[in-house]
């Protein structure tokens, strides 16, 4: 009974300070100032805890995103056309972009310092390695594109967090305007009839 009852703590208390952090991070400009104790404080536990639950402040990251991440993570593994597995290829890759550049514009700064934390590279993250598998999954089903991995690679760095910030933040692009550049710059990239092989400059 004590070890349930623990489990019970520990799972109360993680949720505690992920709906904090969360707030937190909602409502901060700058997410780099908020610090472990500030999150801490706002879920009413020790810091020891946070530690313990999560192992460091990109641990912390992580685990926020994935938890925001989760209803995404679902349309993709079972939810219908054009976003779910049942998708053709060219609706797919199109639909992935574009709900990851959504999901970005919407948690820019969670994104912006989760991508920056740790190594300080993207492309050694665990939903880096998702996302780009999901794609080059889709793009080598595409008859006739060619080196569908470095493809996959191409297509994320257009949704890469620093660039989505600085476009929305500093450049002010409307939301509606970045959907449909990247919609354009990955019809380029991809299949759109047969005999049509993939070019940058077409």
């Amino acid at each position: 009974m004590p070890e349930r009852r623990s489990r019970k703590d520990a799972a109360r208390n993680r949720e505690a300070v992920l709906a904090a952090a969360d707030d937190l991070f909602a409502r901060s400009g700058s997410p780099e100032d908020i610090t472990m104790v500030d999150i801490a404080t706002a879920a009413g536990v020790g810091k020891g805890t946070l530690f313990r639950a999560f192992g460091d402040r990109a641990g912390l990251l992580r685990a926020l995103y994935e938890a925001r991440l989760d209803p995404l993570r679902e349309a993709m593994e079972s939810g219908p056309p054009p976003l779910g597995p049942a998708a053709s290829p060219q609706q797919r890759v199109p639909a992935l972009l574009d709900a990851l550049l959504c999901f970005k514009l919407d948690n820019r700064r969670l994104a912006l310092s989760l991508e920056e934390s740790g190594s300080g590279s993207p492309y050694q993250a665990e939903h880096y390695e998702r996302w780009h598998g999901l794609l080059r999954a889709a793009l080598e089903q595409i008859p006739g594109l060619t080196d569908a991995d470095f493809t996959a690679h191409t297509l994320l760095a257009a949704v890469r967090a620093d660039l989505v910030e600085y476009l929305a933040g500093r450049e002010g692009v409307p939301r509606d305007t970045m959907r449909t550049q990247l919609a354009n710059y990955t019809a380029k990239l991809i299949e759109r009839g047969p005999g049509h092989r993939a070019s940058i400059g077409d």
